[in-house]
């Protein structure tokens, strides 16, 4: 378009010998566009695009740090109990950790624990620990401690939460809503019908058309199906902390059956 009325600018200059404001005008702005196009101001190096939702990355200090503290640990405590954590909830985990403020719970990096014990005998911090590490699986912490074992066995064993079960997890009981009026209030209609309930509204009361099985026993529960249960209150998963093994002043001894069974299959691919 500039380069049109230029043009028409360039032609009127000849013919008349003179060129009115306008056409002057566009004649300044298209040089100032090919200015800028051909002569670009350097990059700042302090334009850089910062993410604010990243985390830094541990670093050896940071694992040399945790081995450390972990040996000090097995020095100070006399009792060190391999645990595994069932349905984990952060809320529930911390109450644990309130319970236990004279004792120290460990959850998390897990090679790094492994590491601090021992992962062979020629290198284990003290004798049979190399056998805790090897168990340092999936969702299983350390619990130090310088309480005693039947009162730690008892509290454990006792000590189980049922909360909300998620995505994945196995249903414990079928929940068959009935055909009829809903207790939910009246916006939430859209967001049930969402989550596949044949709900439409009746006089502003929820009514679900025909009846409905949320879920079956046995069967992993689906995204939908974990946020209707939430719904409706019903607690499907256990929070629970399983002790797996024991160690103490050099000795080793299995407390969950499980484990001994994962002990013997090491045992029998080693041999192979």
């Amino acid at each position: 378009w500039y380069q049109r009325r230029v043009r028409e600018a360039v032609v009127s200059t000849q013919s008349t010998g003179s060129f009115n404001t306008l056409q002057h005008y566009y004649i300044l702005n298209l040089i100032e566009v090919k200015v800028l196009l051909v002569f670009k101001m350097p990059k700042s190096k302090r334009d850089k695009v910062v993410p604010l939702t990243t985390t830094k990355k541990k670093s050896y200090g940071t694992k040399t740090d945790l081995v450390a503290e972990i040996q000090e640990c097995c020095d100070k405590y006399s009792n060190i109990f391999l645990i595994e954590v069932h349905n984990e909830r952060n809320n529930l985990l911390k109450e644990v950790r309130e319970s236990w403020k004279q004792s120290r719970v460990f959850m998390g990096r897990n090679k790094v624990m492994a590491i601090a014990m021992g992962r062979k005998k020629e290198s284990e911090y003290k004798e049979d620990l190399h056998k805790l590490g090897k168990g340092l699986v999936g969702t299983r912490g350390l619990l130090f401690t310088n309480e005693k074992v039947d009162d730690v066995k008892d509290w454990f064993k006792s000590h189980r939460q049922y909360c909300f079960a998620r995505s994945g997890g196995i249903a414990t009981e079928t929940v068959v809503l009935p055909e009829g009026p809903l207790d939910f209030p009246h916006p939430m209609e859209p967001q049930l019908r969402k989550l596949g309930l044949p709900t439409r509204l009746k006089d502003g009361v929820i009514v679900l058309d025909n009846e409905h099985t949320v879920c079956t026993a046995g069967k992993a529960l689906t995204t939908q199906e974990a946020v209707i249960l939430k719904h409706l209150g019903n607690c499907m998963a256990e929070f629970q902390i399983e002790l797996i093994a024991h160690w103490s002043n050099g000795k080793y001894s299995n407390i969950s059956d499980t484990n001994q069974e994962m002990e013997t299959e090491n045992i029998e691919d080693n041999a192979n």
